[in-house]
């Protein structure tokens, strides 16, 4: 928009220049340009008077900017993601395909989404997001705390309003930027609540005895930010500042430590990582009887799963950070039964969001999505597709793309006047962290991603299933 902005206005001056030397005026309007003779002018001053005479202008198109990981390790989570931006896009342009909802754009504007290929690299979606903040109107977040850290610092230093649709990491929040708002829960030192909540709550119900709860367990992470901050909140450890060393926040003793579960390995694997049937077998080998694993990719995930698989190892318990897409279960088959996974959002809850001022429910998302796209959503893509929401109500509120509006509008969010989308109400403490949102656990059962924990605040939840079934 900004770009083509400057080339309509040099074409403006050029055709007044044009005008000034001859007897035929050029007018140039919506960019078609229409010619008419010194005599077809003569008298114009009855028609100018006449409002049945004249054409509004139209609106100049809103132009979101992303880069997202649609290459490389992150290509799962990363194509996902375009696809739930992509789908609110064309909800509020031309209305969901199954519900009719929405199609009717933003303050009398048309939503265009450049989302470029950032191949999972840092450099290339830094420079990419540099380019972005001089041609967008305003910007999407991309997937990962890798990636999320070092772009988001490229909208700060430009004024952009930066919404995270991936990116937990708590360092990335204690920097004191003003244009993060954080379209999850906590940060990912706290998703262990979620997993080690889950068993705990099931000892206290007596349906995991206190003879069977897990005594025991590894923790296996990847080398990537956002797997490094989940494994910190498991096993307590401090949350640095890799630029200064500064410790930022003390997570002692831990979700694993504070359940009476003794962590009897903690490793951390390299980017790259290919020698799952040895990582398997060390963890084997430590006897743990439950499993926490924060991985970094869905392919992690698959490769370590195959690899405890291969070696015969039976944790009673197994947790990933990654595992709630579709691909997970496609790739493992059986190997996923009562395998669980966190997420922020799931098919059952009944949250009711908002587009263009209506209701516009989880249900009417599922609909919408499975029309558009010929299968079932998952968790990346109702986490992009509620960036998008909040952004269009932003706009809304607002009145305007200006990002310091839009900002102070979403600043003022409170519990009774949140955003509203189909993950949940948001509003945000200084950080641009959400206020009262707690993560979820799921669990594979049957090919059905399960709600199994917490229990009581959504319709849908059924128990966990302890001791997982052996492979």
């Amino acid at each position: 928009m900004k770009s083509w902005k400057l080339a309509t206005a040099v074409l403006a001056v050029m055709a007044l220049l044009l005008a000034a030397c001859s007897d035929t005026a050029t007018t140039t309007t919506a960019g078609e340009t229409t010619q008419t003779t010194a005599a077809d002018t003569t008298d114009t001053t009855a028609a100018e008077e006449t409002p049945d005479d004249t054409t509004a202008e139209p609106m100049d198109d809103i132009m979101i900017g992303t880069s997202l990981p649609l290459t490389g390790q992150f290509s799962v989570p990363g194509e996902l993601h375009r696809l739930g931006y992509q789908l609110c896009v064309d909800v509020i342009n031309d209305g969901g395909l199954s519900t009719g909802k929405g199609g009717v754009g933003v303050l009398g504007s048309k939503l265009v989404l450049d989302a470029p290929d950032n191949q999972s690299d840092t450099e290339i979606a830094v420079a990419q997001y540099e380019r972005l903040v001089t041609e967008a109107d305003i910007l999407f977040g991309t997937f990962s705390s890798l990636l999320t850290g070092p772009t988001s610092s490229i909208a700060e230093q430009n004024g952009m309003l930066y919404p995270v649709p991936s990116g937990g990491a708590q360092r990335i929040w204690e920097r004191g930027f003003e244009n993060l708002f954080y379209f999850q829960a906590q940060p990912a030192e706290g998703i262990g609540s979620a997993p080690v909540g889950a068993l705990v709550y099931y000892n206290e119900q007596g349906l995991i005895s206190d003879e069977d709860f897990p005594a025991t367990a590894a923790v296996v992470y990847a080398d990537d930010p956002f797997a490094s901050a989940n494994r910190n909140g498991l096993v307590g450890a401090d949350v640095v500042d890799p630029a200064t060393g500064d410790v930022l926040a003390s997570l002692a003793p831990g979700f694993l430590a504070d359940a009476g579960i003794e962590v009897v390995f903690d490793e951390q694997w390299p980017e790259g990582f290919t020698d799952w049937t040895t990582f398997a077998n060390s963890i084997a080998g430590s006897g743990a009887e439950a499993v926490f694993a924060a991985t970094a990719s869905v392919e992690e995930a698959i490769s370590l799963v195959q690899g405890l698989q291969q070696v015969g190892h039976q944790p009673t318990f197994m947790y990933l950070s990654q595992g709630a897409q579709n691909t997970f279960l496609d790739e493992l088959g059986d190997a996923a039964q009562h395998l669980n996974v966190h997420t922020v959002w799931h098919s059952s809850l009944d949250y009711v969001g908002l587009i263009a001022g209506e209701e516009y429910t989880n249900a009417d998302f599922q609909a919408d999505y499975e029309a558009a796209y010929g299968e079932t959503a998952d968790e990346d893509g109702a986490i992009p597709f509620a960036v998008c929401q909040g952004m269009e109500q932003a706009m809304l509120g607002a009145g305007s793309t200006n990002n310091d509006d839009m900002r102070a509008w979403l600043q003022a969010r409170t519990a009774d006047d949140p955003v509203k989308t189909v993950l949940g109400d948001f509003y945000w403490d200084d950080r641009g962290l959400p206020i009262d949102r707690d993560y979820l656990l799921n669990q594979w059962q049957d090919g059905t991603l399960e709600f199994v924990y917490p229990i009581g605040q959504f319709p849908g939840t059924v128990d966990m299933v302890y001791p997982k079934d052996e492979w």
